[in-house]
């Protein structure tokens, strides 16, 4: 396989056993890699349904075809599990060196499962495998324990906050050294690292890759690291960063201020890229192999101490400068440096902070704290990390505590994940982008805030185009996170897929392609139905469905809402609750000979009148058990094959099984 290592790596902590597969070239060719055939794995491995923190889950470290490779911004990669905050589909996708290093190591994806008797770490240099005693590790933070361990190669670690198993800990790599680093940030991977007492992994090879036809790929990577030279945001985003946006968002009033009660920030100059560029930055830090470099290094003082930094991004000085009410860019760096070292999503941790500082003033926490109180807020979050007191409720969530304790109007969250640093009522499509995002609310799927600024989506404050808007750019997304390159590339489909043909060999048409997304869009979506989503979770909390910006045109309304949601269904080809309909799939109506399932398992389903995939999955897992000749080893194996076309023995409503 060109481009691929060919091989999956499988640690079994609980077992201490180590093993090797092949990776299926079949299962690449309809997914991908990275995210999409990380889902697929993912079914492969584990009931949808399990305990996120139970030894059953695992986490899948996941590169694509592309990671790694010659084309630019391929330092990309991610992590695959079930997300102990909300209970479904997570893919974190991650920069810096560990995933490039991964597939010189020879392995294409690292399955972790089990749970080891006492803390561990693993290292990795080629075909060496160990599970180590990381007992003096145990209980150090993020920066300590990398400190420990970088020498060994490229290092993977959580902080207290994932050893503690809050639900939003999140993973760190390479955040201390030269190159740039990265975190697998949202949904809580770092929780279930935790939960498997695993601490670390280091990882070290020495391989190359090989590419189809090196020549075209070359010629493919030339015209790709043209397209950035020449693009002409490139050159602000190479000098600011991420934080270059808070201005533009402020002034457009939608920059999440005061617990998102507010979408203009009265100090956001003082935290802005221009700012930060200013008083704070050192010098930039790259990926692997990426020409951009967006990455900050910097140095600041903060209440009489001196600290050292990568970062802070736009999405942490949003949600942990203006929704938190603080007013200098190096109280937001502190604050960032903690959420770095206890290892805590700070998009999460923004949130939480913010809802804590809210229900403060509304009297259903009792705790002394504040908006632009950045040390009070920094002994909040360092009690979240150890679950100490009301940091304990808080490590659950903002979704979890606020329907324990009250003040789910002002929890800010979509299926149980935090919103980012956009507020809706300022760019409607992306109400629609958080409540139908496959891991809750995220930006990355689609970011619908530039067409609306620029024009692309009119009128601004309204609903016209955003379904067609949102479901193209999910689809598309989903095949750039398993190629794997970076949401920043400022490349075409067509650039993507000249990419991907040259260095693996494949021939995707555009229309395979974006095919092949929605196919991955369509199984996480499963996924996620076997948790129990519905049409009522797919939503927006009261505040941003029914209050109004500083604008009169800024309240997007239940109505208006629904009606945008409804418009998506229909163009994914789902029934009005969201679950995909057997018409929309064409693998459907194909006979039973084309899931190549074994031929016990494939004459047991005949000998019961069960001869197209349509028949099949109206079945339950308990139904075909009761089947004549079926064993639950042919089960499992239907179910492998029904999840590499995008589909499940659940995919259709109840009524539909009747």
């Amino acid at each position: 396989m060109y481009s691929y290592t060919g091989k999956i790596l499988k640690i079994d902590l609980s077992t201490n056993r180590v093993s090797e597969e092949s990776l299926d070239e079949k299962d690449a060719e309809k997914f991908i890699g990275g995210k999409g055939l990380g889902a697929k794995l993912l079914f492969d491995e584990i009931d949808p349904e399990i305990d996120p923190l139970s030894s059953d889950n695992v986490l899948i470290l996941c590169t694509g075809p592309l990671t790694g490779s010659l084309a630019p911004t391929s330092g990309r990669w991610c992590i695959v599990t079930k997300s102990p905050l909300t209970s479904l589909f997570l893919d974190s996708q991650v920069g810096g060196y560990f995933g490039a290093e991964m597939k010189k190591a020879g392995y294409d994806f690292i399955i972790i499962k089990g749970r080891a008797e006492k803390p561990v770490y693993i290292t990795i240099e080629n075909e060496d495998v160990e599970i180590k005693d990381a007992g003096e590790l145990w209980g150090k933070n993020s920066f300590e324990t990398e400190k420990v361990l970088k020498d060994k190669g490229r290092v993977l670690s959580i902080g207290v906050a994932g050893e503690k198993l809050v639900k939003f800990a999140c993973i760190n790599t390479d955040l201390r050294g030269e190159t740039r680093g990265g975190n697998a940030g949202r949904g809580g991977a770092g929780a279930v690292m935790g939960s498997k007492n695993l601490k670390a992994v280091v990882i070290k090879g020495t391989k190359k890759l090989s590419y189809a036809n090196e020549e075209k790929f070359r010629e493919a990577v030339k015209k790709s690291l043209k397209i950035i030279s020449e693009n002409s945001f490139i050159p602000t985003r190479r000098k600011y960063g991420t934080p270059i946006w808070i201005n533009p968002i402020n002034e457009n009033k939608l920059l999440p201020t005061y617990n998102f009660s507010r979408g203009c920030f009265e100090k956001a100059e003082n935290i802005s890229g221009e700012t930060m560029h200013e008083k704070i930055v050192v010098k930039n830090k790259s990926c692997f192999n990426c020409p951009i470099a967006c990455g900050k290094f910097t140095r600041f003082e903060f209440n009489g101490k001196k600290y050292e930094l990568e970062g802070p991004e736009y999405e942490t000085i949003a949600l942990l400068g203006s929704n938190c009410g603080n007013e200098t860019i190096e109280s937001v760096a502190y604050l960032g440096y903690l959420c770095d070292d206890f290892g805590l999503d700070t998009i999460s941790t923004g949130n939480i902070v913010a809802f804590a500082i809210e229900a403060a003033k509304k009297k259903i926490i009792d705790e002394d704290i504040d908006f632009n109180d950045p040390v009070k807020q920094g002994e909040l979050i360092r009690k979240i990390a150890y679950r100490e007191g009301i940091g304990d409720e808080l490590a659950e969530g903002v979704k979890k505590i606020s329907e324990k304790l009250g003040g789910r109007d002002f929890a800010i969250q979509s299926k149980g994940l935090e919103f980012p640093g956009y507020d809706p009522r300022g760019s409607f499509g992306m109400a629609l982008a958080y409540a139908t995002s496959d891991r809750g609310a995220c930006h990355q799927r689609v970011w619908t805030v530039r067409a609306e600024l620029e024009g692309e989506l009119k009128p601004r404050y309204g609903i016209e185009g955003r379904a067609k808007f949102v479901k193209e750019n999910q689809d598309e997304r989903a095949c750039c996170f398993s190629l794997v390159l970076c949401d920043f590339a400022p490349f075409n489909v067509n650039t993507f897929i000249e990419l991907l043909n040259t260095a693996t060999g494949s021939g995707y048409s555009k229309e395979e392609y974006l095919k092949t997304g929605e196919r991955i869009w369509n199984m996480t979506k499963i996924f996620n139905i076997k948790n129990g989503v519905t049409r009522k979770d797919e939503t927006i909390p009261k505040r941003i469905m029914e209050e109004k910006l500083e604008i009169d045109e800024a309240k997007i309304g239940k109505d208006s809402f629904e009606k945008m949601l409804s418009e998506y269904y229909k163009m994914r080809g789902w029934d009005e609750n969201g679950i995909p309909k057997k018409e929309k799939l064409k693998e459907l109506n194909t006979p039973i000979e084309e899931l190549n399932l074994s031929v016990r398992a494939e004459r047991a389903l005949k000998e019961n009148g069960i001869h197209f995939v349509k028949d099949l999955i109206r079945k339950t897992p308990e139904e075909l058990l009761k089947l004549k000749h079926m064993g639950r080893l042919s089960v499992k194996e239907i179910q492998k094959a029904l999840a590499q076309k995008g589909l499940s023995l659940f995919s259709l409503p109840p009524k539909e099984r009747r």
